[in-house]
């Protein structure tokens, strides 16, 4: 079967590609075990290089790649400019730390000398989303890479160029063959992959549905895995906020991505006091946002990636309005080419609703009333999702001790949630489990080996079995 690669801005097809074979996918997996032996060997210092060189070549080529991302799933240009450079920073980041975060830890023991290292596990499949086509893929594949260990993506069907542009990458910065490879298959072939005894360890960003399956098929087969999933995050608004600065960023952390981000803030839990007039200031700021050509430096939200996306939302919102919900902005599909969808803000969102309980992947806000801090606390965590949160308030101590109460793997006080590869970047619940990026992330996939050598230098204790 074909591969197509699809404008969303205007339909229009823009490539097609051939699946990858079985007698392909062999190969591939033969070249990553074979690429393995080597690259593990590699002076880290040298794989530091090659690292490097890929961020010169995302710099380099940042324009070129920037507009591949925003022709295959439609980012805002001036989005996908940033993404490429984040990208870049992230090889960076891994080249100039990795060899600090994987160095052997001394531990005392009764050994003439006892420590921890951190070895390569091997071959780590990638299964990667189409929503930050670049930078989910870079954001695994630096710290993976540096560790020792080789990588095969299984990337989203609708963006095979950028899988093949983030492959050149990589070549072109000389790592060896085998070193980094993409797969052009349908999902139906990954639990397969996943089996095949080359491969050592998944990870994925994706749908907690999704990530319920590889989970399944990887624990099959004892194979660890990493999950960043799905997303509802709570975006806290106390009394004694900045109501304005708040309406500001938080219209742009809704609709970042058009709205196609598992840790864009989705549910503005207001405390009642200021509800009303968040709600007017955050109108204001969302009917701000320009929608249009993606392609044009001036637009803030482009089409959904895909039509059944639009769909789903349009569902969402339907529903929600049928419940209750009060529409306040858009609310509809917008006429003409592509799949774009109205920015949308819904008022008196209570938690029965699918704009509450769901992941809304697109740009729909749901306002939700709180009567304190604690109720939206409460209603914070009232989601099978943990990923990101954000709480506003005037009092940043205040907003640090409420941190510890919600139940997600980033909160951020004051600020729009993001990934940093300074920071470990993960989730709770159905969120998934495990982290990317910073110290945490790299050692995710490597096996913590103690070494003990003797002789002994006191009584040993017995074995425990």
């Amino acid at each position: 079967m074909a591969i197509a690669s699809v404008n969303p801005a205007t339909e229009e097809v823009l490539a097609t590609f051939d699946e990858h074979s079985p007698q392909q996918v062999e190969a591939a997996l033969e070249r990553a075990w074979e690429a393995y032996r080597d690259w593990r060997r590699l002076p880290i210092e040298r794989r530091g290089e090659l690292m490097r060189a890929a961020a010169r070549r995302l710099r380099q080529e940042k324009d070129r790649y920037a507009r591949l991302i925003t022709l295959e799933m439609g980012k805002p240009i001036v989005e996908a400019e940033a993404e490429v450079l984040k990208c870049a920073w992230n090889c960076e980041y891994f080249a100039d730390n990795a060899d600090r975060f994987l160095a052997p830890e001394e531990v005392e023991t009764n050994a003439s000398h006892s420590y921890v290292q951190f070895v390569p596990l091997g071959p780590v499949l990638a299964i990667m989303p189409w929503n930050f086509p670049f930078w989910q893929v870079f954001r695994a594949a630096a710290p993976a890479l540096m560790a020792g260990n080789t990588m095969l993506l299984k990337h989203a069907s609708n963006v095979p160029q950028c899988a093949l542009a983030i492959e050149e990458v990589f070549r072109e910065a000389g790592l060896p063959e085998g070193v980094f490879q993409a797969l052009l298959v349908p999902a139906a072939t990954v639990e397969g992959i996943i089996a095949d005894d080359r491969v050592r360890a998944v990870t994925l960003t994706g749908s907690d549905v999704t990530g319920a399956k590889v989970a399944a098929a990887a624990g099959q087969h004892l194979k660890k895995t990493v999950l960043e999933l799905g997303g509802s995050d709570p975006f806290i608004v106390l009394a004694d906020a900045d109501l304005e600065e708040a309406a500001k960023v938080g219209a742009r952390a809704r609709n970042q991505n058009t709205g196609q981000s598992c840790i864009a803030a989705k549910r503005f839990i207001v405390e009642e006091p200021v509800a009303e007039r968040f709600s007017e200031l955050f109108v204001e700021a969302v009917k701000a946002l320009k929608v249009g050509d993606p392609l044009d430096p001036r637009t803030n939200i482009g089409p959904l990636a895909r039509g059944d996306l639009r769909d789903d939302l349009d569902r969402q919102v339907r529903r929600s309005l049928d419940m209750g919900a009060r529409l306040l902005l858009g609310g509809h599909k917008l006429d003409g080419r592509g799949y774009f969808y109205a920015p949308t803000v819904l008022a008196e969102v209570t938690p029965e609703m699918p704009a509450f309980r769901e992941e809304t992947f697109g740009p729909v806000a749901a306002i939700v009333r709180a009567r304190d801090a604690d109720e939206a606390v409460r209603l914070a965590n009232m989601s099978p999702f943990g990923l990101g949160a954000a709480i506003w308030t005037g009092d940043p101590e205040r907003g640090q001790a409420l941190a510890g109460e919600i139940e997600a793997g980033n909160v951020f006080v004051n600020g729009m949630v993001a990934s940093d590869p300074r920071l470990p970047f993960g989730g709770v619940k159905r969120s998934g489990y495990g982290r990317e990026l910073a110290v945490f992330g790299i050692r995710e996939f490597v096996n913590i080996q103690t070494v003990w050598v003797g002789p002994a230098r006191g009584p040993q204790l017995p074995p425990a079995e």
